[in-house]
Parts: C-alpha cells; structure tokens; sequence
C-alpha cells in the first residue's frame, strides 16, 4: 500500500457471548449482559449503514452452531488441556450448559448471516472456542486444530476468514506463524506500553488498572494512532488496537463527556496526520444500557463523518487494510 497522507479509522468487535466470559462471571452474574447483546448487533449494524462504516467482526466459531447438538458435531478433536480446566469453553459445556439452557447465552447463528449481509463488514475468526493462546496447559496442536475448526464451520458458510483476534488479546508470538499457514494474514495486537501488554488470564495488577482507567479519561499513554508500514513485508500484518470502547455506567456517567473527548481527540490527530485509529469492543458491552451505549457509538460515527469531510479520514475494516496492502506489492 502506498502511504496515503489520508488516515483511517478501523473498528473490530469481539462477537463470544458466555463463551467469553464465562470463566470470570458465571453463568448468573452476566446473562442479562449476553441477551441484551442480541439486541446491541442488530442497532450497531444500522449505525455503521447510516454511516457506511467498514468493520471487523471476530467471531467465536461457536457461536455458528444451532443447538447443542450441532456443536458437539463441529467440535475438534484436540481440545486445550488448560491447567486451569475452568478456562475453556469444554468446561462450560460439560458442568454448566444444561443449568443454563437458554441458545440464546451460547449461540447466534442468524445474527451471524445479518452480519455477513451487512455491507462493508467483514468476518472473521475470535477462534473456535474463545482460545488463551498463553495458559498454562494448552500446545500448539490444540491451538491448530482449534483454529480449523473455527475456518471450517465458517466455511459451511461460505465465510472465507482472512482475519484473526486473539481472545483476551493474549498473543503467543510462537503461534503466529501457524495463522498465516492457514491463510489468516492480518491480526490485532495490542497497544503500546507496558499497562496494555496482555499476559496469561490473571487478575491484572491494581496499579496497571488504574493507570488504565485513568488513560480512559486523560491522555496519559498517547493517541496510540500509527501509521501502517509502506509494504506487507511481514505477515500476518498488525493492525493494533488503539482504544477499547468501555460500556456505559451509570455510576462514571459525569464522566462520560471526557471519555468521549479523549476518542475524538486521537480520532482527530489520525485524521490530521494520516494514521490508523483503531477501535474495538464486544457487542455484549452493549447488552446494558443499551441506547446510553448507541448513543455514544452515534457521536463517534458522527465525529467520523465530520473528519472525513474535512480530511479524507476513511472507514476501513481489517480485511480491507490487508487486500489493499496486497494489492500494490502485486
């Protein structure tokens, strides 16, 4: 790609519902969140037509299945043997599914087709069962074949997955290479700074919590913007993380206008300088207070528009970035 002087903005979202979450909250604490996550895609999916906005939906392969009965038959047959064995999905299915029947925690396929139907979104892999590529436990061959798995389901849909986020945004360089032998040739990373260098799922360091928080609200850590190389000379191509939009909460809600403010301003400075702004959420952090959270959205895609008028800034989702990236060195 030749280094355009107009910056973009790229935006992903992590699609898991409970199989995301699950190890931290139960199957209780957050189902109100996960339900009301059903709601949130088909909202967000009209912002981003009002707005024609390009974006990049990871999807746990999961979340294709029907039934029960569907995902014991797309399982694979190496499964992570985390040392933590409450970690994965597997756990759920075995000890908690049954108290929690309810398809709509655990599986979204029609909501995947209205994704796909969507225009300017692309499809692409959160793994097959929401996969911590840095536990203690689990090899490489299980991480393979969980990520065929996760290429094969979205196939029987015609899904053809060029993009992977890692879950948790753990990411094992040593796995690097196996995505791009199984044609995933761009992935999310993380931002820069030691406070978002994601490590193994341990309940993080209070002071590297709060430094986050803090950054939420009050640049303390950059705009994160960047500018993509002039070549895809390495492959899987990064395209990082610049800002995690939060959810809404109501006990923060005086401070909501500088969490705004602080997305608008490295919105603004990408656009300026001809960078990438990337940013990312789930769509269950949409599931509560669900029209406080569109509302947000709402701003931010307004702000978009405004600094696409004034600058060129572009919309673009991560299959986008990598296709055109392709397209120059051929």
């Amino acid at each position: 790609m030749q280094q355009s002087q107009q910056g973009m903005m790229v935006i992903s979202l992590d699609f898991e519902l409970i199989w995301g979450v699950h190890d931290v909250y139960g199957l209780e604490k957050y189902n109100e969140h996960i339900i009301g996550a059903h709601e949130a895609v088909g909202n967000i999916l009209q912002l981003f037509t009002r707005f024609q906005i390009h974006a990049t939906w990871g999807i746990v392969g999961l979340l294709y299945c029907k039934n029960k009965q569907d995902l014991l038959q797309n399982m694979p047959n190496v499964k992570p043997t985390y040392t933590n064995e409450q970690l994965s999905a597997y756990y759920l299915l075995d000890k908690g599914m049954d108290k929690a029947p309810d398809n709509q925690l655990y599986f979204a396929p029609l909501l995947i087709d209205q994704i796909h139907a969507t225009q300017h979104q692309e499809i692409a892999t959160h793994t097959f069962s929401h996969y911590y590529t840095l536990e203690d436990g689990q090899t490489l061959e299980q991480f393979s074949a969980d990520l065929d798995a996760a290429i094969r389901i979205a196939s029987m849909k015609q899904h053809p997955i060029t993009s992977i986020i890692f879950p948790r945004n753990q990411i094992n360089d040593s796995y690097i290479k196996i995505c791009l032998e199984k044609g995933l040739i761009a992935y999310r990373g993380n931002e820069i700074g030691a406070i978002y260098h994601m490590k193994a799922n341990e309940r993080r360091k209070l002071w590297e919590r709060g430094l986050r928080f803090v950054d939420r609200y009050i640049n303390l850590f950059g705009h994160q913007t960047y500018r993509l190389p002039h070549q895809m000379d390495q492959q899987p191509l990064n395209i990082r993380s610049s800002r995690f939009l939060n959810a809404y909460s109501k006990k923060l809600a005086t401070l909501e206008a500088l969490r705004l403010r602080r997305i608008k301003q490295a919105m603004t400075y990408a656009a300026k300088h001809g960078e990438v702004f990337h940013l990312w959420w789930h769509p269950h952090n949409f599931g509560v207070h669900v029209q406080e959270n569109l509302s947000v959205l709402a701003k931010i895609l307004e702000h978009f528009t405004s600094l696409q008028q004034q600058y060129g800034f572009m919309s673009k989702n991560m299959g986008n970035v990598t296709m055109e990236m392709q397209s120059d060195v051929v």
